[in-house]
């Protein structure tokens, strides 16, 4: 059975503009960006996803667990990122249109930190906010069912990709599957669906544009509930996703001055880099623009030079 929604005005308009945005990215060859943006990028989607379910660690501190160092802070919030750093470098391997990877992903995110995990919930669940219950979740005996239209929808609907993962992202948060975790799962499993056909989203953290907007978010869900209809979180989700493309395209190299891509360098959570590695972010830079960019940087204070050379690394002062 397909899930109730109305391909609206907006959300042709949104994917039209969408469409055009992902085909200028390959053209760009964004969907293939530096191992430091690839880096940064996964940090960024990290950080954002886990900081909606109030986990306190900074982007510094989920670079330090990357990177394999010790980090102080609350133990579960410190687990929380752990599991989902395993679950990012696995992301290629879930299969969008399988129970059983979507299972898979759910014990790898959420294991030791509930006690079922990967298994469908047998409980009655709502989801309270502040003192206010906002959603009754269907009987635990429909949610295998319900889950499995809900793959066979995404897997064989005609609709748009785009329109189908947000579709599958309210469809899950709806029948929240398991006891915990259906959050994380809904953006995880969405850029999962989206990178079967886009490559580029694995690259791109639409996530810390929902975080930003996380009242508007919430209250997406809720009008949609209301209205027992998904447009209205779709419509939210493909806004989401069109801001997100255009912040990455503006930093293609054609479209930024040397200050502003100083500025985006500035803002990344990477500590040193080499020009070649400047320039794997700007990919229509100039080698000798590259090297304006890099002496203005130091000339104003911004970075701090060391080796000589094709040795030479420059270190961002504020790190």
């Amino acid at each position: 059975m397909k899930p109730p929604y109305d391909i609206t005005v907006t959300i042709l308009k949104l994917t039209t503009s969408i469409s055009e945005k992902l085909g200028e990215a390959k053209a760009y060859f964004l969907d293939k960006p530096s191992p430091s943006l690839r880096k940064q990028n996964k940090i960024k989607t990290i950080h954002s996803s886990l900081k909606i379910e109030g986990n306190t660690l900074s982007e510094e501190q989920i670079t330090a667990l990357l990177d394999n160092k010790r980090v102080i802070g609350p133990k579960e919030d410190i687990l929380e990122v752990l599991n989902a750093i395993k679950v990012y470098d696995k992301i290629n391997g879930f299969k969008p249109f399988s129970v059983k990877s979507f299972k898979m992903a759910h014990r790898l995110l959420m294991n030791g930190l509930i006690k079922k995990t990967g298994e469908f919930r047998k409980e009655s669940v709502g989801i309270v906010h502040g003192k206010k219950i906002v959603h009754i979740a269907p009987p635990a005996e429909n949610i295998p069912y319900l889950m499995n239209d809900l793959f066979a929808y995404i897997k064989k609907d005609e609709d748009p990709v785009l329109i189908k993962s947000c579709v599958f992202h309210y469809e899950m948060e709806f029948v929240h599957p398991f006891m915990d975790g259906n959050g994380r799962m809904g953006r995880l499993w969405q850029t999962v669906i989206l990178m079967d056909k886009y490559p580029v989203f694995e690259y791109l953290p639409f996530e810390s544009l929902i975080r930003k907007t996380q009242d508007d978010y919430y209250r997406a869900l809720q009008l949609s509930d209301k209205t027992a209809n998904s447009t209205p979180f779709i419509e939210y989700l493909l806004n989401v996703i069109d801001n997100s493309l255009s912040e990455l395209l503006r930093f293609n190299g054609k479209r930024l001055t040397a200050k502003e891509r100083l500025e985006y360098v500035q803002n990344l959570v990477i500590k040193e880099f080499s020009r070649k590695e400047y320039m794997d972010i700007f990919k229509n830079i100039s080698s000798s623009t590259a090297s304006r960019d890099l002496k203005k940087g130091v000339d104003e204070g911004i970075l701090k030079i060391k080796g000589e050379r094709n040795k030479t690394r420059y270190i961002l002062n504020n790190k």
